[in-house]
């Protein structure tokens, strides 16, 4: 048998091959420099706030991030009342625009009539949108008297009153504290926590949802043994989404955290958070003080990376569990 031999392409064939290999590898290399930029950029960002906060870091080391002092005046500057109010105020939003934030992912994608779901999904979707300052106003006049008038004395008067618990809500009815800050910062999150949510739940394909329905499952059963088993690393990542969010917001927080630095075990008392200190005291600060503030922006920075960490460690045991 003789062997068959390959005709060569046309040549206006060839060149057609040849310019769309060119134009994928400049491509390629286009996608490459803008994933690139983000991490120069993030990279840069965070070692121009560890060498502005250098004088703090290296002068004090472990004493700033341990010390709940801060006073300008003497040059003692210390960055754990910061960073608890930082977290206590991100967990509790957590803790209340997780289980709000799945209800409405359930209702609307489950429950609601299909007219509904639109005007409503635009309604939350629409939190998103309200600036941060706007939602600091709403929270100091108006949330924050609420709480002070009727929240916080019931909380006082009941929970109080728990030996083990108390501690966490016993103290004057000011209004401003972590509590009230976590508060406004779980109506921030929830609409990026809900729309994730809702998102991936109509992902679940229709039949796996139909063939539980038809076996006799309550819509409780085929939320929780199917469409969350099916979208439980997106439901997380929308939940460290949000958490992210509560971590770096600046305004909203400033108005209704009390902006203190003491330290105490009652949520109801003011407290502080990393942003919320360098928006306060920036524009006032020189020299070592300056340099504690930009040392918090640097903690922010590893705070949020941490959590992001913690996240991505979370998914991969997820997905090694699925066995992906």
């Amino acid at each position: 048998m003789s062997a068959i031999s390959a005709e060569p392409l046309p040549r206006d064939t060839e060149h057609r091959s040849r310019t769309d290999a060119r134009h994928d590898l400049l491509f390629r290399f286009l996608l490459r420099f803008c994933a690139l930029l983000v991490l120069a950029a993030l990279l840069g960002a965070a070692l121009a706030t560890l060498w502005g906060g250098r004088d703090v870091l290296f002068k004090d080391g472990l004493h700033f991030l341990f010390s709940s002092e801060w006073n300008p005046v003497e040059n003692k500057f210390g960055a754990l009342a910061p960073i608890a109010g930082t977290l206590i105020t991100s967990l509790i939003a957590l803790v209340l625009a997780v289980p709000v934030s799945f209800g409405i992912a359930l209702f609307l994608t489950e429950i609601a009539p299909r007219w509904m779901r639109g005007p409503v999904s635009s309604a939350i979707e629409l939190l998103a949108a309200i600036p941060s300052i706007i939602y600091g106003m709403w929270g100091l006049f108006v949330f924050v008297p609420f709480m002070a008038n009727t929240i916080e004395p019931t909380l006082n008067d009941t929970l109080g009153n728990i030996p083990v618990i108390g501690a966490l809500f016993q103290g004057p009815p000011l209004g401003l504290g972590l509590l009230t800050a976590g508060i406004v910062l779980a109506v921030m999150i929830l609409p990026f926590i809900s729309s994730v949510m809702r998102e991936v739940f109509q992902t679940v394909p229709a039949r796996l949802k139909e063939s539980s329905y038809a076996l006799g499952s309550t819509t409780w059963e085929v939320v929780w043994d199917i469409v969350l088993p099916y979208t439980r690393s997106a439901v997380i990542g929308g939940i460290f989404l949000g958490l992210g969010r509560a971590l770096g917001e600046t305004m909203a927080v400033t108005f209704v955290l009390g902006n203190s630095y003491n330290l105490t075990a009652s949520l109801l008392m003011p407290g502080t958070s990393i942003s919320s200190s360098i928006a306060n005291e920036f524009n006032e600060a020189v020299d070592l003080h300056r340099s504690a503030l930009i040392a918090l922006g640097f903690l922010l920075f590893v705070v949020t990376f941490i959590v992001l960490l913690v996240a991505r460690f979370m998914l991969r045991q997820l997905a090694r569990r699925e066995g992906r």
